[in-house]
């Protein structure tokens, strides 16, 4: 099996389904966790025939405790790699520091870190929005880039529509990074990620 992947994600999973879909990467994927009980993505894992359980954030007294808990969980399958897909979760410095952490963001970063990216586009009237796939560190949508692709912002586009053309990006470049992570083909250094041969 190689490398072994634990996916957290927090939504209906399409991101999910496109690493189950991608035959390189779903053979690493050994685990699905969620911070929500009835996240679609949970029962896409389940279908696949993988590990999948929620660790609901609510039922702790504080994203400390819950962190605690998901790191616990995480621990059990012994993962060289986490992928956020979907996940809509702060994670502390301690669990990233741990384990090397994948996510994708529906922008080009910098610009328009955090949960409102697409809409913040549209408002702004950029031209092009697009994909980034980047290793994750203690700040929001910050850390050093893996992949990015760009999307052109139609004029009749609304938020619904141009989250759709982004996320058909994200469906592609986030399998391809997980893939190079597997084969051993990132090297980060600094902020910068070099991708070898």
């Amino acid at each position: 099996m190689g490398k072994r992947i634990v996916v957290l994600a927090s939504g209906s999973g399409s991101n999910l389904q496109a690493l189950l879909d991608h035959e390189s990467t779903a053979e690493h994927v050994v685990a699905v966790l969620s911070d929500r009980n009835h996240a679609g993505a949970l029962h896409r894992a389940a279908g696949a025939g993988l590990p999948a359980q929620a660790v609901p954030f609510g039922d702790h007294q504080g994203r400390a405790e819950w962190a605690s808990e998901l790191a616990a969980h995480v621990a059990t399958y012994a993962p060289d790699l986490l992928v956020l897909a979907g996940f809509m979760r702060i994670l502390p410095a301690a669990f990233v520091e741990r384990w090397p952490t994948l996510n994708v963001h529906p922008s080009l970063l910098p610009a328009f870190p955090g949960g409102r990216a697409v809409e913040s586009a549209l408002a702004w009237g950029v031209k092009l929005t697009g994909a980034t796939v980047h290793f994750v560190d203690e700040q929001v949508d910050h850390g050093p880039i893996v992949a990015q692709e760009a999307v052109p912002v139609r004029e009749n586009d609304d938020e619904a529509s141009l989250h759709a053309r982004i996320q058909a990006v994200e469906h592609r470049l986030l399998p391809e990074a997980a893939d190079l992570f597997c084969r051993g083909r990132l090297a980060v250094e600094g902020r910068h990620v070099r991708i070898l041969p």
